[in-house]
């Protein structure tokens, strides 16, 4: 399990764009759970839709590639640096299931499927009371800054 204070010192993302609020748990090298309390106060709500507010699709997208991203960084035991970024470069078979309104509690499950020459490709869902929001197969890698 990981807090908030965990999930800043494994992430570089910060507000407005950091999507996890903690890690429910982790099996190194094999599959995360994490969650993103979905609030009226993110700042996209405004404007996606000011009458009836849904989460972005690429935003749960996002979510579950930072959830694969904290299953890399504690799997391999390490921390991004500022000599390197974690990218997202793939994403397959994205599917949207049901909108994610203010109010849901998000929880993402994310599985590494393999890992080839610093490229993880892992199979990620979104639920929500658990019906899937959203699923996908996502791509990362990690690359020095150029």
């Amino acid at each position: 399990m990981m807090d908030i204070h965990a999930i800043l010192n494994h992430l570089p993302h910060r507000y407005p764009f950091l999507l996890i609020d903690r890690v429910l748990s982790v099996n190194e090298d094999k599959e995360i759970v994490a969650l993103k309390n979905v609030t009226i106060n993110e700042p996209f709500f405004p404007g996606h839709y000011p009458h009836h507010p849904v989460m972005p699709g690429v935003l749960i997208i996002e979510a579950m590639a930072q959830a694969a991203a904290l299953l890399s960084f504690t799997s391999k035991g390490g921390k991004p640096d500022d000599n390197s970024v974690y990218y997202f470069v793939g994403i397959d078979g994205a599917r949207f299931k049901r909108p994610v309104v203010p109010g849901d509690q998000l929880i993402l499950k994310v599985s590494l499927l393999r890992s080839v020459r610093g490229l993880w490709k892992y199979a990620a869902v979104a639920e929500v009371d658990g019906q899937t929001a959203a699923e996908a197969e996502i791509m990362c890698t990690v690359r020095a800054k150029e």
